[in-house]
């Protein structure tokens, strides 16, 4: 326990770029794939769920009238649903927190799936992948948290951009997000998915293209297609070698 508390899933706090055991990252993706899942149900029960119920027992009238599409149209009694999406906001508030918690070496001891896949893999030999491709991962992640977050909550979002300029910028009558938003948490599924079951960060990938077009121009291991057990046993194999020589 004093190595985890100590190194969590760092190989080496004090290394100037910083690893990241690989088989924590996969297993923490894992536990927070449940998020997304919880989020789906959320989006099919309410976002992409019927608004508006007829009360049962009620008369319908026909009006005599047609659609544009030629479908005739009745009076009913009906009411609107309204769905309260404080327990969705916090689940994302939640999200929104992993995502940023696991980009520094500080704020990863306050997250607990980092706490809690790094205690379930301490007995797996660990491999080691830089912490900034995966950080670039976080930073699309924690971008479409944010952009669901402001889909199911836009009028908290207006009124604090309107109470910050003093004037009505943004509405807080009507949803100013598009209507893909809340697809957006398909895509999180998707991509935690991926990187539980496959091991493929997409956001990694994203981060190695942009490395090699030169948009990053800070040196990355990972943009390099390294294998560090493959270079760690060549550079083992190499002493061996000069050592014979001797």
């Amino acid at each position: 326990m004093r190595y985890h508390f100590k190194n969590l899933w760092f190989r080496d706090k004090s290394e100037e770029i910083l690893f990241i055991n690989k088989h924590a990252v996969q297993l923490r993706a894992g536990l927070l794939l449940l998020l997304p899942i919880y989020m789906v149900i959320v989006l099919f029960t309410t976002v992409l769920a019927p608004t508006w119920t007829v009360v049962p027992n009620t008369f319908v009238e026909e009006t005599f009238e047609m659609t544009q599409d030629w479908r005739v149209i009745f009076n009913v009694q009906a009411f609107k649903t309204v769905f309260d999406y404080t327990i969705p906001s916090l689940v994302l508030l939640y999200g929104l927190f992993e995502m940023i918690s696991g980009m520094f070496v500080k704020t990863a001891y306050l997250s607990p799936t980092i706490h809690l896949a790094t205690f379930l893999t301490r007995n797996v030999r660990p491999k080691w992948e830089p912490l900034k491709p995966k950080r670039f991962a976080w930073i699309i992640g924690a971008t479409l948290v944010i952009s669901c977050l402001v889909f199911f909550n836009p009028d908290t979002l207006a009124r604090m951009i309107n109470a910050l300029f003093s004037e009505t910028i943004l509405p807080t009558d009507s949803n100013y997000m598009p209507d893909f938003i809340p697809l957006l948490v398909g895509l999180c599924f998707i991509l935690m998915w991926l990187e539980a079951i496959f091991g493929f960060c997409l956001g990694c990938k994203v981060h190695w293209l942009l490395a090699k077009i030169g948009i990053f121009k800070e040196h990355c291991y990972d943009c390099m297609n390294v294998d560090f057990d493959q270079k760690s046993w060549i550079e083992e194999r190499k002493r061996i070698e000069e050592s014979l020589k001797k």
